[in-house]
Order: structure tokens, then C-alpha cells, then sequence
């Protein structure tokens, strides 16, 4: 498995575990990577996400709501809510990954660990910020990858 994989899969554990248990998870953050992952690239990757997660989640819900037609974000499954905000902080907050590579990882994400639909409104979901963050950064006059 590739080490960003990887390193997505522990942030949506972590994340599933801090959405059900609160922020105290973060307290053994360090020491689930080590116990769960010996290569340090995948472990520093989930930690990158974990931070970037943190920082941002009320914007990243906000984000997602706003194209969430008909959804709630507090009614989404646990596993889905999570994994639209790992993959919405990557396509909003990370230059150095393709927004095609991060929808298709959280697409996978959600097929291996939530129900047979996720994929498809995961990637709905996705597709439609990604949509709308190159609108507005063409609006401020910044590239954005698409």
C-alpha cells in the first residue's frame, strides 16, 4: 500500500475515533501511529492531515454543507463526514496533491470502510467543491489545479 494511503487510513481512524470520543484522542495521537504504523512517511502524512483537519473543521463543515444538498453533516455517516473532510482539507489546503488523486482516494476510503453508496456520494460531494474552489480562486485571480 502506498504511504499516503497509508497515512489517509490512520487519519480516518483517528478522526472517526475524535468524532465519537472528542478531541482527548488527540492526547495518544503519537503513540496509535507508532503502535499502528512502523514507516514513518505514512506516519508524519497522517498527522499532517490530522493537524490540517483540525485547524479547519468548521470551515471544511461549513464547505460541505454548502454543497450538501438535502444533508445535514451532523446526519452524515460518521465514516462519510470524515472522510469529505480529510478530502476537502487536501483539495482546499494542498497544492502538492491533484484534486483528481484525493477525490479517488477518499472515493476508495469510503467504499472499504462505510456502505456501497459512499463512493458515489463521496465523489458527488467532492466533485462539487472541487468545482466551486476553482471558481473562486479564478475569482480572486489565483491558479488553482483542477
Amino acid at each position: 500500500m502506498k504511504k499516503r494511503t497509508r497515512g489517509r487510513e490512520l487519519a480516518l481512524q483517528l478522526l472517526y475515533q475524535i468524532d465519537l470520543r472528542g478531541e482527548e484522542v488527540l492526547a495518544e495521537l503519537d503513540e496509535f501511529l507508532r503502535d499502528e504504523e512502523p514507516d514513518r512517511e505514512a506516519r508524519e502524512f497522517a498527522k499532517k492531515i490530522l493537524t490540517g483537519v483540525a485547524e479547519c473543521r468548521a470551515e471544511l463543515d461549513q464547505t460541505i454543507q454548502a454543497v450538501a444538498q438535502n444533508w445535514d453533516i451532523a446526519r452524515m455517516a460518521v465514516i462519510d463526514r470524515n472522510v469529505l473532510r480529510l478530502a476537502s482539507w487536501e483539495l482546499l489546503h494542498c497544492r502538492d496533491i491533484p484534486p483528481k488523486v484525493a477525490i479517488n482516494e477518499a472515493i476508495e476510503l469510503g467504499k472499504r470502510y462505510s456502505t456501497q453508496n459512499s463512493g458515489a456520494f463521496i465523489n458527488g460531494i467532492l466533485d462539487k467543491i472541487k468545482t466551486r474552489h476553482v471558481k473562486d480562486a479564478a475569482a480572486r485571480g489565483e491558479p488553482a489545479e483542477s
